[in-house]
């Protein structure tokens, strides 16, 4: 399995992570909603640790995401939280 130990791990965590919410539109509408991000928004800004940190903490407010997203990247769902927390120390 993946770890997230590095800032550039977590940033590309983040980012799978972010691309996983995003292919299922119910969930990809509910992150827009939750952030409050615009569609355009969100691709200019894809790659920052605020938006990646906020995609993050989207999937742990509802742990049947997160252990989802964790089994489809194949990494524990704590990489996922530890990534979140590197992101928002960015």
């Amino acid at each position: 399995m993946a770890r997230a130990d590095t800032n550039e791990d977590a940033t590309a965590l983040g980012l799978r992570a972010l691309v996983w919410t995003l292919v299922e539109p119910d969930r990809a509408l509910r992150l827009l909603s939750v952030t409050g991000l615009d569609p355009r928004d969100l691709r200019a800004r894809a790659g920052e640790p605020q938006v990646l940190a906020a995609a993050l903490a989207f999937l742990e407010a509802h742990e049947p995401d997160l252990i989802a997203c964790a089994a489809a990247l194949d990494v524990a769902p704590d990489a996922l939280v530890r990534a979140h927390r590197e992101l928002e120390a960015a």
